[in-house]
């Protein structure tokens, strides 16, 4: 009996992560286009189109990936729910903060589906480009994508599309995401969201959840006649930055008229010119809310920020050629699960029962971790860092490949090979197998 072709290894930590999706794919073929596009993806190149992404991996030509995006069969829904399912079993009913964002790239031309001339955060100003609604997880620090969906213009809507705004299209993800089993602690937006009472507030609140949005500073209440609006005298309270530094700011309750399940908050770094850039008015319907806990809280919502740098810079957001919705949508979802190979080796979602790594394999893991850039810290960029670093010699060797066809040097490919096999024995011995005999990114 002949055995079942396989597909081409990649980096062990990579065909790890991607046997979570094996079985999406009908065959060898496209099951190795979905891995070299994650290689791809999370490889140190700055463009990540599907040229520059062959050209890492001495392929002759993108065609094949380009058909894989474009042709092949498989299901982004089915790749979506073994994504949503391999966070889901990570986070072990763990409660995690939810942002919610739009973004939005510039296109030219009128040919892509949903581009049209609308406001594009990234630039400041109306511009012609696609916007998506982004749902990011937050927990101890660390961000992850979740759901997305493209907003598509009134004037680009095609046969069979409902016209949405973006606060119904955030209403729809939160719900989603509920539906789909994430525990929700509290959910993070800006104004756009924040003054949406009938599609997103209310959404919200019939689920049950707790939020803190940004709303305008002339944001208006009704009020019973006899009411009056007021403000507490400002205080300080201490901002918790990301890396550790800590800066002075102040803050100020805003009531409207008799204390509801709602409070407002003033929150500037200049109490006498409330610069614009550093001052949010901001509402919730978390009980027992005080003004030591309110900046930090809402300070939680710039993750989505370094969520969109991440996804745009290092994994190529927006960098697809291709004209067609479905296939972009193809795109994001890959770039989706790139960003959670990274996520699961931070921190927060290692392992806590692995087994204790053999004498042999502890030398390579030491060995690996004496690299001049290896990274010793644990943000998500350093986790990116130190994979990339893994990868390079791989990458390396298929950018020198044909050259070492046309001039053979044995001993140049010998040691290259020995190097790539070092490198896959230290990803063993740093992401040891656990208790259970399952790896890292196993769904098990």
């Amino acid at each position: 009996m002949i055995a079942p072709k396989q597909a081409k290894p990649t980096l062990p930590l990579i065909d790890e992560y991607c046997e979570n999706y094996k079985s999406l794919f009908s065959d060898v073929r496209t099951y190795e286009a979905f891995k070299n596009i994650h290689v791809g993806i999370l490889s140190e190149i700055k463009r990540k189109t599907l040229p520059e992404i062959a050209k890492v991996l001495g392929l002759e030509n993108a065609q094949g990936l380009h058909h894989f995006l474009t042709r092949s069969p498989w299901d982004i829904h089915q790749h979506r729910n073994s994504r949503i399912q391999l966070i889901l079993n990570h986070l072990k009913g763990r409660r995690i903060r939810v942002i919610i964002d739009e973004t939005g790239d510039p296109k030219k031309g009128k040919k892509t589906d949903y581009v049209a001339r609308q406001y594009i955060g990234r630039l400041g100003k109306v511009e012609n480009g696609i916007v998506s609604v982004v749902a990011y997880g937050l927990i101890d620090g660390i961000t992850f994508p979740i759901l997305f969906e493209v907003f598509k213009p009134q004037k680009c809507l095609k046969a069979g599309d409902i016209y949405k705004t973006k606060p119904q299209i955030a209403a729809g993800l939160i719900e989603e995401m509920v539906h789909l089993g994430f525990q929700i602690e509290l959910v993070l937006a800006d104004s756009l969201y924040g003054e949406s009472e009938t599609y997103f507030l209310n959404k919200l609140e019939e689920l049950g959840l707790l939020y803190m949005v940004s709303i305008r500073s002339n944001h208006g209440v009704w009020l019973p006649e006899g009411q009056s609006v007021s403000a507490n005298e400002w205080k300080t309270f201490t901002r918790h930055m990301s890396q550790g530094e800590t800066e002075t700011r102040y803050v100020r309750e805003v009531i409207f008229g008799e204390k509801g399940r709602r409070t407002y908050w003033d929150l500037t770094t200049d109490t006498k010119t409330l610069p614009e850039n550093s001052t949010s008015f901001v509402m919730s319907n978390i009980p027992n809310l005080n003004s030591e806990n309110v900046g930090d809280i809402y300070g939680d919502r710039t993750w989505v920020e370094y969520g969109f740098m991440q996804s745009k810079s290092e994994l190529g957001w927006a960098d697809w050629r291709l004209t067609h919705y479905t296939d972009i949508e193809k795109w994001w979802e890959l770039v989706c699960s790139a960003y959670l190979l990274v996520t699961l080796m931070t921190s927060p979602f290692k392992s806590s029962a692995t087994s204790s790594p053999t004498p042999a394999s502890e030398i390579f893991r030491f060995s690996v971790t004496q690299h001049p850039h290896w990274n010793h810290q644990t943000s998500w960029k350093n986790m990116l860092n130190n994979l990339q670093l893994l990868l390079l010699p791989k990458l390396c060797f298929n950018y020198i490949l044909y050259w070492l066809q046309v001039f053979p040097i044995p001993q140049l490919s010998w040691g290259l090979n020995r190097l790539i096999n070092f490198i896959n024995r230290a990803c063993f011995a740093l992401f040891p197998p656990s208790a259970d005999g399952h790896f890292l990114f196993s769904s098990a």
